[in-house]
């Protein structure tokens, strides 16, 4: 479709019978008034219902939004006119304006006015300023008033449309018609004004059926548009784009071309009659009424006719006016901010013959072309001077800026060099559209075709249905763009070649196989694109601004809205993007960053030690993290300048070195435990040691050094722990030595009485009576009871039995440790001490004469050593005496 009009439904409501539609000028919110009397408003991007109420129980044939007072006005079958506030949907204002059924209301664009008009033949004006009061009636007309509109270009002056088979155009303060159109032989229902501005024309729909277009300054018919089946409901020129849309009771709703009347298309969405068309200005989105609903479509292209040469001119269409801007023009591009509308000097380079539809300059930007219509101009890229022109549904560029094709219809493509045609043909599988670049491309049922721009032959067949294609600026890479995702694969000339020369084993009918290979796909959906070098610059379908190259996806932005890249500046090392509104904004993008990264690809580091001086430092931990995913370690470590990047490279290169000095440096925990970590694992014990000490790792101390039986560094590490308030790591240390006091009385000195207590009677049999007398001392003042019911052996030799063999093993196991530990060797050999005996081991050495028992020594506090030192004497016990006469009888508290 020459058009190229895509149509897109937004919303459908269904409903009963929809009477009038309306559009907000600023919310997303679509006004239908209903035939059952109620009104809804619909949200037409969530698709909810948002307010709905009932008017009366008639009709409202008519309802308009006023934004600038957040009213909504209806009309209906009781005649009354009504103002609400739709926030709070209250009445503002009610009274009767006509004596028949309401038909139409026009809200005044500038002042406080409404228009209404009438059964009863009248058009009424109301000034709401003047609490609403009638200020003119317009009469003339001499039947029903079916719709009034008033001129876009004048809003002095209005049109009516009425039964009576005319359309009156009339001046506001006059109370009479300044003229009328005749011409329909049946009643006028609908009327609507152009917006083009050479064009001071007026539509109208009627019950005969046509659709008539009248120039109101020669007032004369100057087309008219059959086809519909039933009566003619309501007519419309959109105001942004080149068409005409008409509704009809025959469930139509048909599109024409605004200069040739060409119709474009019709839509049938099955729900009965047409009722009411309204469309938005500065809006693609229009909205029609049905006998049973109403929708929201969206008409034309997303994608704006902009483009841009490499020298920063861009050239836009408006309508049909073509614009030029100069990027050069602006503040120094340092000044710039990423994402900020750019302050553009526009200027008018003429009218297009055509409705542009697509605008692209060619490679070396001396030429641009505009496409539209079904035709297509080449013109002069500065003073817009005709060059060639022709039929063309599509319009590619080569990569050679004098080579460019047209795509005439769906079987036939034709080939241009130096604005000359050279030669044509017929795909075998037809032409649905064809791609520009290095090579051309053909898409059909069967998929894309690439073809050499020379000879035609075909290079390769791709079963792919593209939305576009992006080739690099020397041809190596192309990303195919599909709905859902985009490939990018390698061009191979040499294997091309190769082919070529072996036809007949390397060609098959989907061309050379060989001819490109994969580099990697990626699922998300392309809205523009281009290359910078190797690396692929888009647009995604969630408004984000990203970069691939080498696998890689970094985002440059987040978007606001739908923008479309127009190109890159090298020089001042920033991407422009353009969105629909003809705005432009930029976002800086550093050229040599993309250099670097393109000589990484291609594996020439000498290309790339190069480059990396004019990269700023900012920039280098970005390059760093893009070598890293690539592999690239050694070379990382060396851009990086982040410090915590670098650490994470030199423990994956198990560079204790430089790990050692970021380490030292951050003097962070986590550092010293991750290169902890790392020296162990290559057995660098000393660096783990000091990793481990510098980070006050006791318990990673602990494994090292009982791993590596360093039993010095167990001592020092019980000593430090202790200092430091880890006690149970010293505990453990103390207990590995064998240095059961130390560990005794680490528990004595943390209060641990208890487990003190309960150590020694399991390890040091000997300082019982001192650790029961300290753990008497302790609870005495809590609980008496609790202090008398702990018997010391000493006293209560009959409540410890074998207390004296344990007494013995002590003194034989403190002989035994004297002569150091074993050997490791000798571990497989001794028997472990879940095995052993120590009270039969020490009763066999003293039989054996291989120990010799010497007296008891109880240890006492510290208070009674005191104690005893001040009386100069010593407490040296022998055996307990077995010929006492009495034997001392523990008598535990009572309750």
């Amino acid at each position: 479709m020459p058009l190229k009009l895509d149509v897109r439904r937004k919303l459908l409501s269904r409903s009963d019978r929809v009477k009038c539609v309306d559009l907000h000028p600023v919310e997303p919110w679509m006004l239908s008034s209903l035939y059952n009397g109620l009104v809804h408003v619909w949200n037409h991007e969530n698709q909810q219902l948002v307010k709905s109420f009932e008017v009366c129980e008639v009709p409202v044939r008519c309802a308009k939004f006023v934004a600038r007072k957040n009213w909504i006005i209806t009309g209906s079958d009781d005649m009354q006119i009504r103002v609400f506030n739709y926030n709070t949907l209250e009445r503002i204002h009610q009274f009767e304006a006509h004596s028949d059924y309401i038909r139409c209301i026009v809200v005044h664009s500038t002042q406080p006015y409404v228009f209404t008009s009438s059964d009863d033949m009248l058009i009424k004006l109301w000034n709401w300023d003047k609490n609403w009061a009638c200020t003119q009636v317009y009469e003339g007309h001499t039947h029903y008033v079916m719709q009034i509109v008033i001129n876009p270009k004048d809003n002095n002056t209005f049109a009516s449309a009425s039964l009576d088979r005319t359309v009156k155009v009339w001046q506001m303060g006059s109370n009479t018609p300044n003229f009328t159109l005749e011409g329909h032989e049946k009643g006028v229902n609908c009327v609507d004004y152009c917006y083009s501005g050479d064009k001071p024309y007026l539509i109208s729909g009627a019950d005969d059926r046509t659709v008539k277009i009248w120039d109101y300054q020669t007032k004369t018919c100057v087309q008219t548009l059959e086809g519909h089946a039933q009566n003619v409901t309501a007519v419309c020129y959109h105001p942004e784009l080149p068409i005409i849309m008409t509704g009809s009771e025959d469930g139509t709703v048909r599109v024409w071309h605004l200069n040739t009347y060409r119709r474009e298309s019709t839509l049938n969405y099955g729900l009965e009659r047409v009722w009411t068309i309204c469309c938005l200005k500065g809006s693609n989105s229009v909205a029609i009424g049905f006998d049973e609903g109403s929708i929201i479509i969206k008409l034309g292209r997303e994608e704006p006719a902009m483009s841009m040469d490499s020298s920063g001119k861009i050239v836009w269409a408006k309508h049909s006016e073509l614009q030029q801007a100069n990027l050069k023009a602006l503040v120094d591009p340092e000044e710039l901010k990423d994402g900020y509308i750019l302050p553009l000097n526009v200027k008018d380079m003429g009218s297009c013959e055509i409705y542009p539809q697509t605008i692209s300059h060619n490679s070396n930007g001396r030429f641009v072309v505009v496409c539209g219509d079904g035709e297509y101009i080449i013109y002069t890229a500065l003073t817009l001077r005709n060059k060639s022109f022709g039929s063309a549904q599509e319009f590619v560029w080569a990569l050679d800026s004098s080579e460019y094709a047209v795509r005439e219809n769906t079987t036939s493509v034709k080939l241009f060099k130096n604005f000359k045609e050279k030669t044509s043909f017929k795909p075998e599988a037809g032409a649905d559209g064809i791609f520009g670049g290095f090579l051309l491309g053909v898409k059909s049922v069967a998929g894309l075709t690439f073809h050499e721009w020379d000879s035609l032959e075909i290079i390769r067949r791709i079963e792919i249905q593209p939305k576009n294609v992006y080739w690099s600026d020397n041809g190596d890479l192309v990303a195919i763009a599909t709905e859902d995702s985009f490939y990018i694969l390698r061009y191979l000339p040499d294997n091309v070649a190769k082919a070529k020369e072996n036809r007949d084993e390397l060609i098959t009918e989907d061309g050379i196989i060989d001819a490109f290979e994969v580099v990697t796909d990626v699922q998300e959906s392309v809205k523009s694109g281009l290359w910078v070098g190797d690396c692929f610059i888009y647009t995604s379908s969630v408004n984000r601004l990203n970069y691939f190259v080498g696998g890689q996806i970094v985002t440059i932005a987040h978007l606001d809205r739908t923008m479309y890249l127009l190109g890159y500046m090298p020089k001042e090392n920033r991407l422009y993007l353009g969105d629909k509104e003809l705005n432009v904004v930029s976002y800086s993008l550093l050229l040599s960053v993309l250099e670097y990264q393109t000589a990484v690809m291609r594996e020439d580091f000498t290309a790339a030690v190069q480059i990396l001086p004019s990269i700023p430092k900012e920039q280098r931990t970005r390059v760093a993290h893009f070598l890293e995913k690539q592999g690239f370690l050694s070379q990382a470590l060396e851009v990086s300048t982040d410090p915590e990047h670098k650490f994470d490279l030199a423990l994956q290169l198990k560079d204790t070195e430089t790990a050692l000095k970021l380490a030292v440096e951050a003097q962070s925990e986590q550092k010293w435990k991750q290169l902890a970590e790392l020296a162990m694992s290559i057995c660098k014990f000393d660096l783990a040691q000091e990793c481990l000490h510098n980070a006050s790792d006791y318990p990673g101390l602990m494994l090292l050094a009982t791993s590596s039986g360093n039993s010095s560094m167990v001592n020092k590490l019980g000593e430090k722990a202790k200092a430091s308030g880890i006690y149970n790591v010293a505990f453990l240390s103390y207990f590995i030595l064998g240095d059961k006091e130390k560990a005794l009385n680490l528990l004595i000195d943390t209060n641990r009485l208890p487990e003190a207590a309960f150590f020694a009677r399991t390890y040091l049999p000997s300082h019982v009576p001192r650790v029961v007398k300290l753990w008497k001392e302790n609870v005495i003042s809590k609980n008496e009871k609790f202090a008398q019911a702990l018997a010391d052996p000493t006293e209560y030799e009959n409540l410890f039995p074998n207390f004296q063999d344990t007494l013995l093993a002590e003194q034989y196991l403190n002989e035994q440790s004297k002569s150091g530990r074993p050997k490791a060797t000798d571990y497989p050999t001794i028997q472990t001490n879940e095995d052993r005996d120590p009270i039969e081991e020490t009763r066999e050495a003293l039989e054996s004469g291989l120990f010799v028992k010497k007296p008891f020594v109880f240890h006492e506090t510290n208070q009674d050593q005191q104690l005893k030192s001040e009386e100069g004497e010593k407490k040296e016990i022998g055996d307990f005496d077995e010929d006492d006469d009495e034997e001392a009888v523990y008598t535990p508290p009572e309750d």
